[in-house]
């Protein structure tokens, strides 16, 4: 039962992707919007000892959202978030305007290789409604500062020779959000990318985070594949969760389609 009411007040999940600020800030004047949508499932929940149970009932998770931003100069980008949220399990069972974040990103170092930048940004809570239940793991407003770095890097001869790639990438972030009504957290990020030519890259990446109440914990990872079309990308893949804490152990696809300007 505790396990239940927790996993329906806290996403598994943290939405953060490669549809997030990333170290790489937008040049002057270019601009890239990412709509993204997700369906998380799961049958079992993290206890608080990190143990899987059963859940009372099978819980989903759906968001569709939309990503921006726009170089406002050569070092700041603005950045804006929102998504559509619903979701049920045995005890919530809600639907409605997820969080909606405007932030700025400052390029703070970058040269030929690798880029080190700083973000902070602001999030109105969400209104998803069950007889006035929030949407999950959202705070009635919350703030959040994020730094990032990451570094590309051609491909060792032995991964080029067997798969093929020509160039790689790693970047990490980590992030501290202080949420209103609900407790803080700390947030890590990492992305692993390889680079197919022009038209394909494959992404590896895993998200973790835990709040500062000592309650729930969450490590996902994702593998995705992205097709690029010109100024159009498309990427499809699959999130899961490895470990966690008072969390559901969700799983389920995310698509997304990417738009340079």
């Amino acid at each position: 039962m505790r396990l239940a009411v927790i996993a329906g007040a806290t996403l598994a999940v943290a939405a953060v992707s490669s549809a997030q600020a990333s170290a790489w800030a937008q040049k002057k004047g270019q601009a890239q919007v990412i709509a993204k949508a997700e369906v998380m499932r799961a049958t079992q929940g993290y206890d608080r000892s990190g143990a899987p149970l059963p859940l009372p009932a099978p819980r989903e998770d759906r968001a569709a959202g939309v990503f921006a931003e726009y170089g406002l100069t050569d070092r700041i980008t603005l950045q804006l978030k929102g998504d559509w949220q619903s979701g049920e399990d045995a005890f919530v069972d809600y639907s409605g305007r997820g969080p909606v974040e405007i932030g700025l990103t400052w390029q703070a170092w970058r040269d030929d290789h690798a880029a080190v930048s700083l973000y902070a940004g602001y999030a109105d809570g969400g209104q998803g409604r069950n007889a006035g239940y929030a949407a999950p793991g959202v705070g009635d407003s919350d703030w959040e500062v994020r730094v990032a770095a990451g570094r590309g890097f051609g491909a060792p001869a032995a991964v080029a020779g067997r798969w093929g790639a020509d160039r790689m990438f790693v970047e990490t972030q980590l992030a501290r959000r202080r949420r209103d009504g609900l407790p803080d957290e700390v947030r890590a990020d990492l992305t692993a990318g390889a680079h197919f030519g022009a038209d394909w890259t494959v992404l590896v990446q895993a998200f973790g985070g835990v709040t500062d109440d000592d309650g729930a914990r969450w490590l996902s990872v994702e593998t995705s594949v992205v097709r690029h079309l010109g100024r159009w990308s498309l990427q499809t893949g699959w999130r899961r969760a490895v470990a966690g804490r008072e969390t559901p152990l969700a799983a389920g696809p995310v698509v997304a389609l990417w738009r340079r300007f």
